[in-house]
């Protein structure tokens, strides 16, 4: 080259230098910060993805977190439950103590009501004070909120969880498509003359022999009924006929009746029967029951509902109607908020007003003064209604339990594993290979020395004019 006014050699040398310059910086800043991608230009296509992914992985910690919350709630209610249990199994040790009426003074039984008194008015205080961060769990803050809910119809109504739309109204209906009925077996053979009758009634809680002497029907049904703790069959005189009925509906309950002896006592039929469970339909589920309580299981409803004995015994195609308005713990458990997301669980209130149910009696009422204290000796009755509330806690504490167990801890593994998925996701597209980083930058520093010296060279070339001026 003979031209000294463009140094074409240096011009192409210069431009090769800047860019291994670039290359050398890009590896530099890579290494430097450990990613891959540091602005836009790197790789746009690879940012937006990477940043989608880091989105994805904000939510998912935060569904973390609210797991571990929704598990702390949980604990905390559970514990109270605890001690409930604990109150009520000591609330039945004092009840049959006080039963035994002969074993015990007066003074006695009036020292266990006083206990009973103390033990009821500790479980309200549990109830009402057992909180997690300012929120009380047990004091039916956490219920679902009802409309409608006919207590001529529904004796108890415990709503576990629900999908309500959000300032909307989850509709339910409850019809009777088969009527719940007692064991019945029937005498119809009239007063019994003065020759003695001896049979053995046999029902759901045990059996009983009974002998009749010039005995009216009323006598029949009388010395029934005194038995019928003892039995589980009561009887009732209707016109000339009297029925012995097991005192719970359901097909678990069972009336017979033996004679013993040779003398005369006509039952109709084969003298033995089984009670019937109800059958109902809730929103197109068709349910049988056990007595008159039923259990739903839907992903859109879980309840437990005790039909009053009037209603689900005697209505054949009678429909319940209520609705579910609101309420209820929310958790959002999972990265997309929507109502499918949520994790919902119903927590009612543990008062002592509302243990038990319509059918058998309230827990308040074994308390002085009340219908069910031990100076009014219903001992059977509030065994019942203990027993029953006994149960109630205890199927609220497993629901707690499978409530954590099935859906908090598998959502929380769940979780993690889709963490860790997507940050190995976000790491691919975002982070620095170092093996393959510290390879460009040798290659980058060879190269950057490499059009270094070229440029000298070219720069120098113009110099070589000056031997044609000589």
């Amino acid at each position: 080259m003979s031209r000294i006014n463009t140094n074409v050699s240096s011009i192409i040398a210069q431009r090769i230098l800047t860019t291994q310059n670039t290359r050398l910086n890009q590896s530099l800043q890579r290494l430097s910060t450990g990613l891959r991608i540091n602005s836009g230009k790197d790789d746009p296509a690879g940012l937006i993805a990477s940043e989608t992914l880091r989105a994805e992985k904000n939510a998912v910690q935060a569904a973390q977190t609210n797991v571990a919350r929704a598990v702390n709630v949980v604990a905390v209610a559970e514990s109270g439950l605890s001690e409930i249990t604990t109150l009520l199994t000591d609330l039945e040790d004092l009840v049959d103590r006080s039963s035994n009426e002969t074993g015990i003074s007066d003074d006695e039984r009036v020292a266990n009501q006083q206990e009973i008194d103390l033990i009821l008015a500790s479980i309200n205080r549990i109830a009402n004070s057992t909180e997690l961060q300012g929120r009380k769990l047990l004091n039916g803050d956490l219920a679902y909120t009802t409309s409608t809910v006919s207590t001529a119809k529904i004796a108890h109504l415990q709503l576990n969880s629900a999908r309500v739309p959000q300032g909307g109204t989850r509709s339910v209906a409850v019809q009777v498509t088969q009527a719940a009925s007692l064991a019945v077996v029937s005498y119809t053979g009239g007063a019994i003359g003065a020759t003695p009758v001896t049979i053995e009634v046999l029902g759901n809680l045990g059996a009983e022999r009974i002998t009749f002497a010039s005995a009216s029907l009323a006598d029949i049904a009388a010395a029934v009924n005194q038995s019928a703790a003892l039995t589980g069959v009561s009887a009732t005189v209707d016109g000339s006929v009297v029925r012995l009925t097991s005192t719970e509906y359901g097909s678990a309950q069972f009336v017979k009746v033996r004679v013993l002896d040779s003398g005369t006592f006509t039952v109709a039929g084969s003298g033995e029967d089984w009670g019937r469970d109800v059958v109902v339909n809730v929103n197109g589920q068709t349910l049988t029951g056990t007595g008159l309580q039923v259990s739903a299981r839907s992903t859109a409803l879980d309840a437990d509902i005790t039909l009053k004995d009037t209603f689900g015994s005697v209505t054949t195609g009678g429909t319940a109607l209520f609705g579910i308005t609101g309420g209820g713990a929310k958790f959002s458990i999972s990265p997309k908020l929507d109502l499918n997301s949520m994790a919902t669980l119903g927590i009612n209130t543990l008062t002592t007003a509302s243990l038990g149910d319509g059918n058998v009696g309230w827990l308040y009422s074994i308390g002085t003064g009340q219908e069910n204290a031990m100076s009014e000796k219903n001992y059977f009755t509030a065994q019942r209604i203990v027993r029953r509330a006994l149960s109630q806690v205890a199927t609220l504490r497993g629901r707690l339990g499978s409530f954590e167990r099935n859906t908090l801890d598998t959502t929380a593994n769940s979780l993690n594993i889709q963490f860790e998925n997507l940050s190995s996701a976000e790491s691919a597209l975002r982070d620095t290979d170092f093996a393959e980083e510290t390879s460009n930058l040798t290659r980058a520093q060879i190269l950057v020395q490499s059009a270094t010296s070229v440029l000298k060279l070219a720069n120098q070339a113009p110099q070589n004019v000056l031997a044609l001026l000589q």
